[in-house]
C-alpha cells in the first residue's frame, strides 16, 4: 500500500498501472481505476475474470506484482472477503467485538484521556488536541451508535435471534457468511468493500442490505453477479475482461451499463459497413480498364500526335488511380474492421419450429433421496421454471428429463432432441482438449468451419482457440458450454443455473436468445432479475423424504 499522492486527493481509491499473476497465469494486465468518495461502485465480469483480485489489491489484502494502490480512508476500511472463514473456536459476539475493535480502541483511549483529564488540574494543549481529535473521529464514525447498527444488522440480515454466545462452529455456512457481513456493515467504516455480499441471502434480507447500501455516507465499491443487486445499488459499473486482463468503467448505474454495451455494438456495426462500402468501392476502381480515352473528345484535323498525347495523359492518370485504389484496398484489407458478432440465438429443430406437440412425458418420476415423485408435460413452446429449496432435486429433475439420469419410478416419454446445460460450468470434456476442439468434439466438418461457426458467435477470440480447456476459468468454460449449446439443434432446452459465471451483458443476451426460442425451455435459476421477468408457469419441488 503506498501513501496518498497529491494526484489521488480526488479518489479514496485508487490502483494505477497494477498488473497482478498467479503462477504465471495473468490476471489483471496494467489495470487503472478510481472510486471517487461517497461512490457505489459495482465490479462485474464473468467468474474467474479477476473481480476478486482487485477488490483484494484495493484491500489490501494483497500487492500487486507492479503498479500502486492509494488508499485515502481516515474513517477506516472494511473489507468482506467472498472465502473468509471464521475461527471456529469464536463466539457470534467475539465476531462482532473483533469488527469494532477499531472504534473500541478509540473509545478506550477516549476514556483514558477523560480520566487523565479529571486528574490533572490543568491538562497541556496535546492532551487536549489529541482527546479533540478523538471526539470527532468517533463521532464521524458513529462510534455511539455502533451498538444499535449492530442490532439493525443482524434483524436485517435475519440473525437477531442468533445466541451471542453460540460459537462459529455450531453455525451453518450461511449463517457464517451472514454474520460475518453484519459485523462488517456494524463497523461502518469510511470505505467498505464486498465481495458477492448477496450470496445466502433471502429475498427479505437482500432488501434490507441494498436499501442500508443505498443510505449509508461513505465510499461502497462491491464484487457482484446479481443483476438486480446491480440495479439498484451501483451508480458506476466497472466491468474486468477476463479475455484482456483489462477493465472498462461504464457510469449511470446498471440501465447504463447495458445501454453502453448496446451503443458500443451499433457503433461496431456503422464503422463495419463504412469499411465495407469502401472495400466494395475500391475493389471496383482497382478493377477498373487500365486504359481509356477521354470521354467527349474527338480527333481534330487528324492531329493524331495531339490526340495520342493527351491519350497517353489519361492512361497515365487512370492507371494512377488504379494504383492507389489498390495501394488503399491492400491497407483496408491488411487490417479489417469486423462486424460486431450477432445476438446469440438458439438453433431449433423442425419439430421446434412448427410448435406441435408434447415433447416430454414424466408421470410419477423419482429418483431414491434425491428427487419425489413428480409429473411433468413439455410442450413446444412452453416456458417453466422449476423452483424449490436446495436440496429439492431441481437439478436431478433436470438429469431425468434429459435422459441423463435415470429415475428409479415413473414413465418418461421424450420426442424429439433435447439440449442441456448442466450447473458445472464446463463442457463436459478432458481439460486437454483446446477450446477450438472441445467446441468441435464430435460434430462433422472441417476445423476452419468450426473454428468460423464459433468466432461467429463473439464468445471467443481467435487467439483463444488453442488454449486448453483445463486452462480455461470457469466463466470462459460457461461460455464454451453455451456456445455448443446454442449451435446444436434441439425441440427442448433443459437449463440449470444458465446465467451463473457469466457477465451481465452476456447473461441479458441469453435471456434474450431463450425469448426467441420457439421450442420449450425448462430452467432452473435462482437469478432474482430472470425470476422477476419470468412470465411462465412454476413447479415447486419438495425435498424427498429421507429414510434412516
Amino acid at each position: 500500500m503506498t501513501a496518498t499522492s497529491t494526484a489521488t486527493v480526488t479518489a479514496q481509491l485508487t490502483a494505477r498501472d497494477v498488473t497482478k499473476s498467479y503462477a504465471g497465469r495473468l490476471v489483471l494486465d496494467s489495470v487503472t481505476c478510481s472510486v471517487p468518495s461517497g461512490g457505489r461502485l459495482a465490479i462485474v465480469g464473468e467468474n474467474g475474470s479477476g473481480k476478486s483480485t482487485l477488490l483484494r489489491l484495493l484491500a489490501g489484502a494483497e500487492r500487486p506484482d507492479s503498479g500502486e494502490v492509494f488508499v485515502r480512508a481516515d474513517g477506516g476500511l472494511g473489507f468482506l472477503a467472498q472465502e473468509e472463514h471464521l475461527p471456529p473456536h469464536l463466539t457470534v459476539q467475539q465476531v462482532i467485538d473483533r469488527a469494532l475493535a477499531p472504534l473500541h480502541a478509540l473509545e478506550r483511549r477516549m476514556r483514558a484521556l477523560e480520566h487523565a483529564m479529571a486528574a490533572a488540574p490543568g491538562p497541556g494543549p496535546a492532551v487536549l488536541t489529541e482527546y479533540a481529535e478523538l471526539l470527532t473521529t468517533f463521532e464521524l464514525r458513529g462510534g455511539y451508535e455502533a451498538d444499535a447498527r449492530v442490532e439493525r444488522a443482524l434483524a436485517g440480515l435475519g440473525l437477531l435471534d442468533l445466541p451471542r454466545p453460540r460459537s462459529v462452529a455450531g453455525l451453518s455456512g450461511g449463517e457464517q457468511v451472514r454474520l460475518r457481513l453484519a459485523a462488517t456493515l456494524a463497523a461502518a467504516p469510511e470505505v467498505l468493500l464486498l465481495d458477492e455480499p448477496t450470496n445466502h441471502l433471502d429475498d427479505s434480507a437482500l432488501t434490507w442490505l441494498e436499501d442500508h447500501l443505498r443510505s449509508r455516507r461513505g465510499t461502497t465499491v462491491a464484487v457482484s453477479h446479481d443483476r438486480a443487486f446491480l440495479e439498484r445499488f451501483a451508480t458506476d459499473l466497472l466491468e474486468v475482461d477476463g479475455d484482456l486482463h483489462r477493465t472498462v468503467r461504464h457510469g449511470t448505474g446498471y440501465a447504463g451499463y447495458l445501454a453502453e454495451r448496446a451503443a458500443d455494438r451499433r457503433r461496431r456495426a456503422e464503422a463495419h459497413t463504412v469499411w465495407r462500402a469502401e472495400v466494395d468501392r475500391l475493389r471496383e476502381n482497382a478493377a477498373g480498364p487500365a486504359r481509356r480515352m477521354a470521354p467527349g473528345r474527338e480527333r481534330k484535323d487528324g492531329n493524331k500526335m495531339a490526340y495520342d498525347r493527351a491519350a497517353g495523359r489519361v492512361q497515365q492518370s487512370l492507371a494512377s488511380r488504379v494504383r492507389n485504389a489498390r495501394e488503399r484496398l491492400g491497407r483496408l484489407l491488411a487490417e479489417p474492421v469486423p462486424a460486431p458478432p450477432e445476438p446469440l440465438r438458439f438453433t431449433p429443430t423442425l419439430r421446434a419450429a412448427g410448435g406441435r406437440g408434447v415433447l416430454i412425458e414424466a408421470e410419477g418420476v423419482a429418483v431414491a433421496g434425491r428427487l419425489a415423485p413428480v409429473t411433468v408435460n413439455v410442450a413446444a413452446g412452453d416456458r417453466l421454471l422449476v423452483t424449490g429449496a436446495n436440496g429439492a432435486g431441481k437439478s436431478t429433475l433436470l438429469g431425468v428429463l434429459a435422459g441423463r439420469t435415470a429415475p428409479d419410478g415413473g414413465r418418461i416419454v421424450r420426442r424429439g432432441r433435447t439440449g442441456l446445460l448442466t450447473q458445472q460450468a464446463d463442457a463436459g470434456l478432458p481439460g486437454g482438449r483446446t477450446v477450438l476442439e472441445a467446441y468441435a468434439h464430435g460434430r462433422t466438418g472441417s476445423a476452419e468451419e468450426h473454428a468460423e461457426r464459433l468466432l461467429s458467435l463473439g464468445l471467443f477470440a481467435r487467439e483463444r482457440l488453442d488454449v486448453p480447456v483445463g486452462a480455461l476459468s470457469a466463466g470462459q468454460r460457461q461460455r464454451l458450454a453455451l456456445a455448443r449449446l446454442v449451435t446444436e439443434p434441439a425441440d427442448v432446452l433443459l437449463l440449470d443455473e444458465p446465467t451463473n459465471h457469466l457477465s451481465p451483458a452476456l447473461a441479458e443476451e441469453l435471456e434474450a436468445a431463450l425469448a426467441g426460442f420457439p421450442g420449450a425451455v425448462v430452467i432452473v435459476s435462482h437469478d432474482r432479475r430472470l425470476r422477476h421477468r419470468w412470465r411462465g408457469p412454476h413447479l415447486a419441488l419438495h425435498a424427498p423424504t429421507r429414510t434412516p
